[in-house]
């Protein structure tokens, strides 16, 4: 037989016991930073996405938007989409978070960026999206942008995390997924519920989406409030 998989090797296996502490750093110094963080806002979408793209300026502007009405940008740290929503906020004079992970290729941080935390783990990485978020804006993108949307739609849909806005920018690339998840997943096989489809709001511009956040953040603030205050009285 030819030679294991360096992730099956006996080396490799051994050493899990002390990732452990790698896994640990990575929460601590997530949770200190952005603990500190006041009305964080995530925006998704892909490292791919050129300057001259429309996506890319609509992200800069979301950037923009979202730091002159007061919140924190976060994004993935990397180039694309999540380059322009903290251009954004640095140019409106925000403040500006990346969640940057180390890859072979594609991610790495982008200039604009405020303050910047790097990850090995994706898993971890995703909790901090997860925990210091009060929204999500999910822009065209591929596995990555993907993941994301629908990890925090899971946790939203099981009740893990409280609601939160779940906002989709540009119809006409989300229209495709969205028939599919209608049309089969609820309509045709019954694995959501029809009430799930409101999880999420499509719009097609950042005035759009701003419009679905003032409306929806009070509401979704109230509800993680109550959510930390039943877990101390555990």
């Amino acid at each position: 037989m030819g030679n294991k998989p360096e992730y099956l090797s006996d080396d490799f296996r051994n050493l899990d016991p002390w990732r452990i502490f790698r896994i640990m750093a990575e929460f601590v110094e997530g949770f200190e930073i952005l603990a500190q963080i006041a009305n964080g806002v995530s925006v998704f979408g892909s490292a791919r996405t050129p300057e001259c793209d429309r996506y890319y300026q609509l992200a800069v502007e979301m950037g923009r938007e979202l730091a002159k009405a007061g919140y924190t940008v976060i994004t993935g740290g990397g180039p694309g989409i999540m380059e322009a929503a903290n251009r954004g906020a640095k140019e409106a004079g925000g403040e500006s978070i990346g969640l940057n992970i180390d890859l072979p290729y594609e991610q790495k941080p982008n200039p604009y960026i405020g303050k910047l935390l790097s990850f090995r783990y994706f898993f971890c990485r995703k909790v901090m999206f997860s925990k210091y978020s009060q929204a999500l804006v999910a822009f065209p993108g591929g596995f990555g942008t993907l993941d994301e949307l629908f990890e925090h739609l899971t946790l939203t849909q099981t009740k893990k995390i409280p609601s939160l806005p779940i906002v989709l920018i540009g119809s006409e690339y989300w229209r495709g997924m969205i028939a599919w998840i209608r049309d089969q997943v609820l309509s045709e096989y019954n694995y959501i519920s029809p009430k799930d489809m409101s999880l999420f709001r499509i719009v097609d511009t950042p005035a759009e989406a701003m419009d679905v956040l003032k409306k929806w953040i009070p509401t979704a603030q109230a509800s993680r409030d109550s959510a930390r205050l039943s877990a101390r009285g555990k």
